[in-house]
């Protein structure tokens, strides 16, 4: 079955900061501290944060810490790895995905990123991991709603199918995401993971509709990719990605939220964390 093109996107004027998020993985180079520090000097009024860092800081310490700076917190990344057969690793990843939901409602965000999981070792049944994932958000989507924080499932390149994510596509997500009610579950809009997808425009629109569209992220698509693709991500302008008909694709199917920047590159990394911000913000205006 052939697919119609959707009508290009109208050209967007470029954004101000106030719409701008920084995923602490961005400046990963940096101490919570000093993000927000970093944040505040910059004019920057949000950031989506990671567990591990932030388990490290004091879950309760941190959420201060982004009180007394000004910060929103736009979403907590990441919960999922919710792929395993039943037994103790599934117990497990459901304890574990309960904690990251006390500590997103802790945190004051209302959206807890998930990333599925790959396939269990040795299983090659991409549908029956899926169908887990499915189980797990039937226990966990109540225990979220309970706390006020969403799932906001966040399909993945399909290169990462087998050993991080078996949702490799918005429409996969959004069959998961509308078995549960809206206000449980929704999907993440990654373009980074959905560029290359021709069908994503219309489930972008199919998201905005059912009120799943819970958070947008944006890094570049750069080639030749790294030995380690999961760290090649590009900085805004790098690459292949015309963000701004993304944004228009996301703002026409309603959403109003922040947009998080999310780039995992060494080479941002390895520069002097507020230069690495400071170039973020430009490239948010320039290309966003």
């Amino acid at each position: 079955m052939s697919v119609t093109p959707s009508a290009p996107p109208s050209p967007q004027p470029p954004l101000s900061l106030s719409r701008l998020s920084i995923n602490q993985e961005t400046v990963k180079q940096w101490s919570l501290p000093e993000l927000a520090e970093g944040c505040v000097k910059e004019g920057i009024g949000a950031v989506g944060l990671w567990r591990a860092p932030v388990q490290e800081y004091g879950v309760e310490r941190a959420a201060q810490l982004m009180r007394d700076a000004g910060l929103t917190v736009t979403s907590l990344c990441r919960g999922g790895f919710l792929t395993d057969p039943d037994g103790a690793p599934r117990a497990r990843a459901l304890d574990d995905n309960r904690a990251a939901l006390d500590e997103a409602a802790a945190l004051g965000t209302d959206t807890l990123v998930l990333v599925s999981g790959g396939l269990p070792a040795g299983s090659r049944d991409l549908a029956g991991a899926r169908e887990r994932v499915a189980d797990a958000l039937a226990v966990l989507g109540p225990y979220a709603e309970e706390r006020g924080v969403r799932l906001a499932i966040e399909p993945l390149h399909p290169m990462f199918a087998a050993d991080r994510c078996v949702v490799s596509t918005l429409g996969q997500a959004l069959d998961l995401a509308e078995r549960f009610p809206a206000r449980q579950v929704g999907v993440v809009v990654d373009t980074y993971h959905v560029w290359w997808d021709d069908r994503a425009p219309e489930e972008i629109a199919r998201a905005g509709r059912g009120g799943r569209l819970l958070a947008f992220q944006l890094a570049d698509w750069i080639t030749p990719l790294p030995a380690g693709v999961l760290l090649g991500r590009g900085q805004l302008g790098d690459g292949s990605i015309d963000f701004r008909a993304w944004r228009a694709r996301v703002d026409a199917a309603g959403y109003r939220g922040r947009i998080e920047v999310e780039i995992f590159n060494e080479a941002l990394w390895a520069r002097e964390g507020s230069a690495a911000l400071k170039e973020t913000a430009e490239r948010f205006r320039a290309h966003a």
